[in-house]
């Protein structure tokens, strides 16, 4: 893996798409990818080449024969590719980068997984499709990572499962939500083992103001790191349309609010409180 010295041309051309090589991606269990392409038989190395949105940073990845005319490209869960989008490219010798589309992605690997949790870095790579028919790889590094898992909406309070990777827990543990706005104070609540390995903790809905709450574990308490809490270990790239959960109305000391628990754009974990009349 190399830094690519070149920006491509972003470019959305419907003739240009339709004879851009298909791209195939097979997830690992670790976090890492490989991509195969078919072997056009151009003259000169071929290279995938990913770029963050809105950033310069880029990798370069080299293709090599893989047999039955493909080639094949790896992208380790060692490299570091930080958090984001990148847009995956092709570019032979010199050439213009191209922009390349989804075609077959292997992800069964990534289903329900389920790391050590002393592993002191968690690399999640998923590609996708976007909605201009590219192909395009979301990244997440967490280092370390408080893993959310099931949420269950009581009378007015949302209990919620979590996993700590890389820190520990200890008697001093606790979770926090933060107000997004920093307009009202942070609000702790207690966790507990579950018997599933992980912690579980319950958060009144009472306790907070109108607002976006975003949710933390605090695994070590006030001496140790502050982790967001985010689910990010399986195959769905956005979480947020697919895992939808119910409003709960509540009276509160400030009035009468709706809250709903939601995971954000990069698959954190929030609750949204709304007054309402």
């Amino acid at each position: 893996m190399t830094l690519a010295p070149q920006q491509p041309t972003h470019r959305d051309d419907p003739e240009d798409r339709a004879t851009t090589p298909r791209t195939d991606c097979v997830a690992d269990f670790a976090g890492g990818l490989t991509f195969e392409v078919a072997d056009r038989g151009e003259t000169g190395p071929a290279h995938l080449l990913l770029f963050l949105r809105d950033s310069d940073q880029q990798v370069r990845l080299p293709l090599t024969p893989a047999g039955d005319g493909r080639l094949r490209a790896a992208l380790p869960s060692s490299v570091a590719v930080p958090e984001g989008r990148w847009d995956v490219y092709l570019q032979v010798a010199e050439g213009e980068p191209r922009r390349l589309s989804p075609g077959v992605n292997d992800l069964r690997s990534l289903v329900d997984r389920a790391p050590t949790v002393t592993a002191d870095r968690i690399a999640v790579r998923i590609p996708y499709g976007t909605k201009h028919g590219n192909l395009t790889v979301r990244s997440w590094e967490r280092s370390p990572h408080a893993e959310a898992g099931e949420l269950h909406i009581g009378n007015g309070e949302l209990e919620a499962t979590v996993k700590a990777y890389g820190a520990e827990p200890t008697p001093d543990a606790y979770a926090e939500l933060t107000d997004r706005e920093e307009s009202a104070p942070a609000v702790r609540a207690d966790v507990t083992p579950d018997d599933r390995g992980g912690h579980r903790f319950t958060v009144a809905y009472g306790d907070l103001r109108p607002g976006t709450w975003d949710l933390w574990l605090l695994p070590q308490g006030e001496s140790g790191p502050r982790v967001r809490i985010a689910r990010l270990l399986d195959d769905i790239v956005e979480k947020h349309p697919v895992f939808v959960y119910p409003k709960a109305r509540v009276e509160t000391g400030h009035g009468p609010v709706e809250a709903e628990p939601h995971y954000t754009t990069d698959n954190d974990l929030s609750v949204t409180v709304t007054a309402v009349s």
